[in-house]
């Protein structure tokens, strides 16, 4: 059987999420490789920022995690983070959000209420925002302009920063993420551009020293393809890479 097409997908969780916001209901809108391109059907998860007038209500929050447990996974993850039009128009880093949920959360909202009615703050939201801004889709509601604030450059760069250095350590744990993301990052210090995993590992086959191109070639192309195992990658030139990457974002941030 052959999954749906994505945006069908999107386009039933938009309606659902309509219907229980109702009148709350500011902006649906997409980030992530979803909107810049590079989706892998076989990897990628669903980037969502939803946007509503006011703060949710627990007993909202309670269908919407059930509405997320339910259609997450079925058959691409989503991650989702709800903002409301009041935190945004104060802005502060890290940004607050009104609920989030993404596969890691799963087990936990499975097996407690609690977490459903939890709100926080989440420094990658700078880094969503910032994206959306720039390559998101706006899929129902107000637009981009005129719901989401001017993110400052500095919270920016602290939350792309933030997951870099996690990436730095995680080599050999996500290999395939933490090198596209440290290209990714090692980009937008270079050149302000701000791209998808797939951008950035192509940019890097064309602009990176021609020594580390098999490397490059062989994660873009693990992203590429439907398969999670990787048991030949050279792991030695992979650390050679990450070392040569973090020389060169030292130096330009600096």
């Amino acid at each position: 059987m052959s999954k749906p097409d994505v945006m069908e997908i999107v386009n039933h969780l938009l309606e659902e999420v309509k219907l229980l916001l109702k009148d709350n209901f500011k902006g649906f809108y997409l980030h992530g490789s979803l909107a810049m391109g590079g989706f892998n059907p076989e990897k990628s998860d669903v980037d969502i920022l939803i946007v509503t007038y006011h703060s949710l209500s627990s007993v909202i929050k309670i269908k919407i995690a059930k509405l997320f447990l339910r259609c997450s996974n079925a058959p691409f993850p989503i991650e989702v983070s709800f903002l409301n039009e009041k935190d945004l128009s104060n802005w502060q880093h890290p940004c607050p959000f009104d609920f989030h949920y993404s596969e890691f959360w799963r087990e936990r909202f499975e097996e407690e209420m609690n977490p459903y009615i939890v709100s926080g703050f989440d420094p990658d939201l700078a880094a969503h925002i910032t994206i959306v801004q720039h390559r998101g889709i706006c899929a129902a509601g107000e637009s981009i302009s005129a719901t989401f604030p001017n993110v400052p450059r500095e919270d920016y760069l602290a939350s792309i920063l933030g997951d870099y250095l996690d990436c730095l350590e995680n080599l050999e744990e996500d290999p395939v993420y933490s090198v596209l993301n440290m290209i990714r990052v090692y980009w937008y210090l270079k050149e302000e551009v701000i791209s998808s995993k797939y951008e950035a590992g192509e940019w890097a086959l064309k602009s990176m020293p021609d020594g580390f191109r098999p490397a490059i070639q062989k994660i873009v192309g693990i992203y590429s393809s439907a398969a999670n195992d990787h048991p030949d990658i050279d792991f030695t030139k992979l650390y050679d890479l990450r070392d040569y990457i973090d020389g060169e974002v030292q130096k330009l941030i600096s």
